[in-house]
């Protein structure tokens, strides 16, 4: 149902009530009623009805910006209605991988749930092929990706994650402050499995080494482990290592590896309302290209 300040603008902009009856259905009275009650409502005269058509009476010039402001704040709070109904009890899926899921997400899950206690949300962990694998097929709504590993979709770059190297505390490399691709290649190493894209073998391809592959592991957490064993060496991201400095010898590497993380969708304009508002939310906090 149209509010009074409503009808009052559109028979002002028209220059009609049969016109503006006619646009909503309403009778020509009913239009002229609506007008009556807003005027009794104010205490004045705002329309002043002549032969040849209406216009505003002095004190309806005066009156006419201020009934515009509270009809333009009224469709405003309709717009808000219809988006926070979007986004009620609404699922949005997401594809990511360990140093986001550990380090970005948990706080940006926190505010958003915060300011929309109903909206739930599924993680799926992965790699960057499956993930963007998930985005064309529809199984998340969107994704964190290397930016270098998946083509075909939409995406924002977000930041450039570097990878260093983790190591036993006794390890002889410990005692250099950093260390190359070529000094990692000749120690037995742990390979992070990225899937079809990996960052560290990209880099040793890049300068002509092949490095000693012990295991191959796509758990960061168990790599961790592994290490403290001492069954290898190994190439981590930054933000998974953050936290870890006393448990290992942690050094940059001279060539410093690294990835463009982005988030990724299929569509934007096709995407939920509530995954939008949300990887809007992600972009606005993280940053943007």
């Amino acid at each position: 149902m149209l509010s009074r300040y409503e009808i009052f603008c559109k028979v002002i902009e028209s220059g009609s009530f049969t016109k503006v009856a006619q646009l909503l259905g309403y009778s020509q009275s009913a239009v002229s009623q609506t007008i009556k009650n807003l005027e009794q409502e104010i205490g004045l005269t705002l329309i002043e009805r002549r032969k040849d058509g209406i216009r505003l009476t002095a004190d309806g010039r005066q009156y006419f910006p201020y009934l515009q402001a509270i009809h333009s704040a009224e469709m405003a709070l309709a717009q808000k209605r219809r988006e926070m109904q979007g986004l009620e009890n609404s699922t949005i899926r997401i594809g990511t991988f360990t140093s986001v899921s550990r380090n970005i997400l948990p706080p940006l899950l926190k505010a958003f749930k915060d300011a929309y206690p109903t909206v739930t949300f599924v993680l799926r962990q992965g790699e960057y092929t499956s993930i963007g694998q998930w985005i064309q097929d529809g199984s998340i709504d969107f994704g964190f990706v290397h930016a270098d590993a998946v083509s075909g979709i939409e995406m924002h770059i977000l930041y450039e994650d570097e990878m260093i190297a983790v190591l036993p505390n006794t390890h002889p490399l410990a005692t250099q402050q950093q260390l190359s691709l070529q000094a990692l290649a000749q120690e037995p190493f742990i390979l992070l499995d990225e899937g079809e894209y990996s960052v560290p073998m990209t880099a040793f391809q890049r300068v002509h080494l092949k490095p000693q592959i012990a295991y191959e592991v796509y758990d960061d957490y168990t790599i961790l482990a592994m290490v403290k064993q001492g069954l290898g060496v190994s190439i981590l991201y930054q933000l998974v290592l953050n936290g870890f400095e006393r448990d290992f010898a942690i050094r940059p590497i001279v060539e410093t590896p690294k990835r463009v993380v982005a988030l990724a969708w299929k569509n934007w304009n096709t995407m939920s309302y509530a995954s939008r508002c949300f990887a809007e939310f992600i972009m606005q906090h993280i940053g943007s290209a």
